[in-house]
Formats: C-alpha cells, structure tokens, sequence
C-alpha cells in the first residue's frame, strides 16, 4: 500500500480548509525579483504606500524575512466574481467596489485558514511555520509564480490557467524540506488588454504599474486630496477597479473552476450613493464591520463617493452632495465642492459659492471654490 507523502497529505488538509490550490515552492527568490522592486521604488512608482520600500531586503528574499525557512506552500483561494464587473460602472447613481472587498476581509478569512493549516503541518511533520497574508514584507506573486500557481501579467497581478485573474494568496513558511512543485510560466503572449482597459493609463509599460494613477491607489491607498486629472476618469468607483482584471481572457476559465467561497454581500453589489455619502462614521463602522473597506476610514471613503456623485449626472444627487458642505472633514467638504460644481448650473454654483466659501477655514478647500468658480466662468 503506497503511503501519502508530507507534500500530498499537506495539500490534501489545504483544499479541505477552503483553499483552491496550494502548491509548493522554495524559499528563495530569483535575484531579478529583488532587482524589479528596487527599480519600482527608485522611480517613486508606490506613491505612498511607504511600507513597501520598509523592509525591502526582506520582502526581495524570505531567507533573509526568515532564516530558518526552506520551503514555503503558497495557497491561492480563488473570489472571482459571478458577473463581469464592470457592469456596475453603468450605474452611475450607484456605486461600485471592488470584488475582493464585496464580502468579508480576506486578510481574516485566509488567516485563520494558513493558521489551521500550519498547526496541522507541526503536529504532524513538525518542524517551525510562519504564516503570512499581504500584510506582511513578503513578494507572494513571485513566490506563487516560483510554486507554479500562475504567474504574474501585463497588469503586474497574479493570473492562473485554472482562476484567472482571481485569486488571493496567502503563504506558510516552514523548515521543513519539501519538493518543490514545477514553476509557472508567462502566458500572457502579445495580449494587452489589460493594459488598455486601465481608465487612468496607469501602466507605464507592460508588467510595470505607476501605482500614482492607480484607481485602486487613489481610492484605498492615497490619504489626500485626488488630483482632478483623475476624478472624471474614476466614474462610480469608489473602492479600487477591476478593470484590467476583468478584461483577462484567461478568465473564461475561471468560469469552469470551483465556485468562489468568498461571497459579495447583496448591500454591496450596488450600493445607493446619495445613502453611503449620508454615512457619519459610526454609521461607516456599522456597514462595512468585518470588511477590508473599514480600513480607510469614513472621510477618504466618503470622498470617493462624492467623485462619483460629480460624475453621475444625477441632479437628485446634487442635495445629498450639498449636505457634506458643513462636513467636519476638510476632505469631504473639498469633494463636495467639486461634486456640486459638476451637477449644478452656473447661478446655483454661484450660490452655494456665495453662502459657503468665505466661511471656510480650510485652504485646500477654498481652492477647490476658486478652481470650481474659475471653470464655471
């Protein structure tokens, strides 16, 4: 009787604990990967996101993240979405979020499973495991590319012959020694429409991303004020853009894979903007409890929201905007002065104007007035 090996029964516990494939990879990186981070952050690409260049040594090898480790499993959990989603941007009176974080936070959900699944690997082979989501400095593309889960393309995200552009990874480090699976390898061919799709023209090249113009960056990651050049490009999207996911055409077979476990909550797949920009912060809180948009606070998400009422065209929208004039927050009083110079005519711009903008405190804002005055002449 042929007896399991560590790396068969390993996969086994992973796909019984929700994971959609798991494969195997050393605990190493080519030095080209470390090469390509550094250029990327020489060049400024990450905008703020500073925790990128914290730790880069680290994040660029695993041995030098963890001594001790020799192999590692990269899970993948696959969330692709029932429809395309890019048919929520044709409701512009709703807005639309990101499949990732319609439902519950990944970062929770893989978690507690790589936890699982690294204690059963303790008992049973033992041998040290670390277990790690995105959070931490770890380069899981490169790595799940190194196990042979897919690879990374055009639009610098993972893609799979079996998910498509859908799936979130997580990792277990470990000391044991184990057979690492074939890697993957570029499929990608002369195929650009990912980069293409972007509505901000946010890669520089293929396989090079200018995170700066990034909708996902701008709506999640960046703490200010958007730039105007972007702000008629972001149309209703309020919580990243899967835009150039969307468009993948390895993503017709992920229609024949497993379902997705993660599931979009209903209140999420188009939510009414004139109820999320009426959202004070425990309100905010309450909504999006367990979820990854909970991160970026209430005044950045309703920001977003008030772009996408200016870019709505609906002058019903226009009284709900009118309400985040007196708002506490200088960023949502600034978004709201550009909402309403996108929905209202001249003299009733001209009024608020007139009402509002010598009372305000903030300089950010009286721009946004001046700038929205200037347009309007």
């Amino acid at each position: 009787m042929r007896t399991s090996t560590p790396k068969e029964t390993i996969r086994a516990r992973a796909l019984a604990l929700g994971f959609e494939t798991a494969r195997f990879a050393p605990a190493s990186l080519p030095p080209r990967a470390g090469e390509q981070l550094a250029e990327f952050l020489t060049q400024g690409l990450q905008g703020e996101m500073d925790w990128l260049a914290r730790h880069a040594e680290r994040r660029a090898s695993p041995a030098a993240l963890w001594p001790q480790a020799r192999s590692v499993v990269v899970l993948g959990a696959n969330y692709g979405p029932a429809r395309d989603p890019r048919e929520a941007t044709l409701s512009p009176s709703s807005g639309t979020i990101s499949c990732y974080a319609k439902g519950a936070d990944y970062h929770d959900v893989l978690k507690a499973r790589l936890k699982e699944l690294g204690g059963f690997m303790a008992r049973e082979f033992g041998g040290e495991i670390k277990v790690f989501v995105d959070t931490a400095p770890v380069m899981e593309k490169p790595l799940a590319q190194a196990a042979g889960l897919g690879w990374q393309g055009k639009h610098t995200n993972l893609v799979s012959r079996e998910f498509g552009s859908w799936l979130f990874i997580g990792t277990v480090f470990t000391s044991l020694e184990i057979p690492p699976d074939e890697p993957e390898t570029d499929h990608c061919g002369a195929c650009r429409r990912c980069l293409d799709a972007c509505p901000t023209a946010a890669f520089t090249s293929p396989y090079r991303l200018d995170a700066r113009r990034c909708i996902s960056y701008l709506t999640i990651e960046h703490k200010g004020h958007i730039a105007e050049e972007f702000r008629g490009l972001m149309g209703n999207r309020i919580y990243g853009c899967d835009d150039c996911l969307a468009v993948c055409p390895w993503n017709k077979f992920a229609s024949t894979a497993r379902e997705a476990r993660f599931h979009a909550r209903d209140e999420l797949q188009a939510p009414a903007l004139a109820e999320l920009v009426a959202l004070d912060d425990a309100g905010f809180r309450a909504l999006f409890r367990g979820s990854p948009i909970k991160r970026i606070g209430r005044d950045r998400f309703v920001r977003n929201v008030l772009i996408a009422i200016g870019n709505s065209g609906d002058m019903a929208l226009a009284a709900a905007a009118e309400t985040r004039l007196g708002d506490a927050s200088a960023l949502v009083r600034a978004m709201a002065v550009w909402a309403l110079s996108q929905l209202l005519d001249g003299p009733g711009f001209a009024g608020l104007r007139a009402a509002h903008a010598g009372q305000e405190p903030d300089g950010a804002v009286r721009q946004e007035w001046g700038v929205a005055a200037a347009e309007a002449a």
